[in-house]
């Protein structure tokens, strides 16, 4: 992709995930994800109505008339995207891949959290850290968060999610919302997430492929294993085949599910030809 390609596709996931951003997730992510506490911000004369208890004493007695303070949610928060580059998000029964929702669900929440001037980081990951983006703020910081999301060149296929949430824990001293997008067909990660869970606001997004569901009865086809690269002839039209096949993807669904629970971290599931935008709007309502 060249470098005017790249702008305009940049520009063409801001004009959509920003005006989603503007409109629909800025106020229900406010709400969602809460600042810090209350931190003092000014005092001013008593009106009727206000709670008698946030009475300035002090100031009271110098003016010779009621003052109350005025408390304000203290809100710098810091948002961590953690996205899974490995081979399988490339990966679609469509014309969309699994990594373009991925890239536009993490553009929609990095605008939401940008409006609400909080700060960004992005850690991508395959079966190492690829990269670290460590959170700023700003337009431009987005940007280019959307730009490596669409243009990162991973250096390895293969997946270990454990590896990227180690590295995030070390990494990340303070309290952070953290989002990971993946398609979690990986495990032995549930124990990692469990430490990760008790320090910070976790939420796994779960993006998969119709096909990954059930595999299509047509036939003998050569398949590539994206991950290992392996080319193998897999007969479709054996039931056991099919089976095993859907065993595979629901076991590993399952695991999601499962580890984020116990974890007490949110999750969602969205399949690549469904709706993100209503399955992020139910999920910041129902926790709102």
């Amino acid at each position: 992709m060249n470098t005017k390609e790249l702008l305009k596709k940049v520009r063409k996931i801001e004009i959509k995930t920003r005006r989603l951003s503007n409109h629909v997730f800025g106020g229900e992510y406010h709400s969602t994800f809460k600042g810090r506490g209350m931190t003092f911000s000014e005092v001013r004369q008593y009106q009727f109505g206000d709670d008698v208890r946030s009475i300035d004493w002090n100031v009271t007695a110098r003016y010779n008339e009621p003052f109350v303070k005025v408390f304000e949610e203290e809100r710098e928060l810091t948002m961590m995207l953690v996205a899974d580059v490995s081979g399988s998000e490339f990966f679609g029964s469509t014309e969309t891949f699994k990594k373009d929702i991925i890239t536009e669900i993490a553009a929609t929440l990095a605008f939401s959290a940008t409006q609400n001037n909080d700060k960004i980081g992005l850690l991508l990951f395959s079966d190492e850290v690829e990269l670290y983006i460590p959170p700023k703020k700003g337009r431009s910081h987005v940007l280019r968060i959307i730009r490596e999301l669409l243009e990162f060149q991973p250096k390895s296929k293969k997946t270990d999610l454990s590896k990227a949430l180690k590295f995030l824990q070390n990494m990340m001293k303070k309290k952070a919302i953290v989002f990971i997008l993946s398609d979690f067909l990986t495990d032995e990660y549930q124990h990692t997430l469990k430490i990760m869970g008790n320090k910070h606001d976790v939420t796994g997004i779960r993006v998969y492929d119709k096909r990954e569901e059930e595999m299509p009865n047509v036939g003998m086809v050569q398949m590539q294993d994206e991950e290992t690269g392996e080319l193998i002839w897999v007969n479709t039209g054996s039931k056991s085949v099919r089976t095993s096949y859907a065993k595979y993807f629901r076991e590993r669904a399952d695991y999601f599910q499962q580890s984020f629970r116990v974890s007490g971290s949110g999750s969602i599931d969205t399949r690549t030809d469904e709706s993100y935008v209503k399955k992020l709007l139910g999920y910041f309502k129902q926790r709102g």
